[in-house]
């Protein structure tokens, strides 16, 4: 199992303390949701953030935009040095030319779905993917409670992706934590992002190492 800690749950007046946790973990990846507040009843940190993170981070950047009109930014999370741009179906009017913008600027592509999404609005696109990631909580904040029906959504995104022979990785975002990560790892899932679970532990490396070993 792949691991993508959420910066959003880390302590902002130690960044560099906590950055350097992730930095000797097993972590595969940092997960860096920005939110703009339209998109999202919230906002999270923006560019002078993620270019301070990006500075100090070793892992690959897994830059998750909750807001409107992503295609504006591919240029800026690029710069960032991201390995991975993850924009909302739901907020993407052109969805297929938006994706492929993002890997043509040298990212891998990925499309997040809200919790109320079906994963047939992807039927189309999803051989064009690198990543899906389910939400399996509202966008906007963090600490909320798991929604079950994510892990039968989890199984039919692998139907979809075993049939239409895809490359896509299944991320999961949202009340991820032991009991709910072992579900999600049998259920299909490739990823797990966890915020609050990995930087509210005692020891975040072990709680890393947790998710690891699904």
């Amino acid at each position: 199992m792949l691991v993508s800690p959420s910066l959003l749950a880390a302590d902002f007046s130690n960044l560099g303390k906590d950055i350097e946790i992730i930095n000797n973990s097993e972590a595969d990846m940092l997960h860096l949701d920005v939110m703009d507040g339209v998109f999202v009843p919230n906002i999270s940190f923006g560019f002078p953030v993620m270019e301070a993170v990006a500075e100090v981070c070793t892992k690959p950047l897994d830059v998750h935009l909750m807001i409107v009109e992503p295609e504006k930014w591919i240029s800026q999370v690029r710069a960032l040095g991201a390995d991975i741009m993850n924009i909302h179906q739901e907020a993407c009017t052109h969805l297929y030319s938006t994706v492929c913008h993002i890997r043509e600027a040298g990212m891998k592509a990925g499309v997040t779905l809200c919790p109320a999404t079906p994963v047939s609005v992807l039927e189309d696109i999803i051989t064009e993917l690198d990543m899906v990631l389910l939400m399996s909580v509202e966008p906007g904040f963090g600490g909320q409670k798991f929604i079950p029906h994510t892990l039968e959504k989890v199984r039919r995104l692998r139907e979809l992706i075993d049939k239409t022979g895809s490359k896509a990785l299944i991320e999961i975002d949202g009340g991820v934590n032991e009991k709910t990560g072992s579900e999600l790892a049998r259920a299909g899932a490739d990823i797990l992002v966890a915020g609050s679970y990995v930087f509210k532990a005692p020891s975040p490396a072990e709680a890393i190492a947790t998710l690891k070993s699904y």
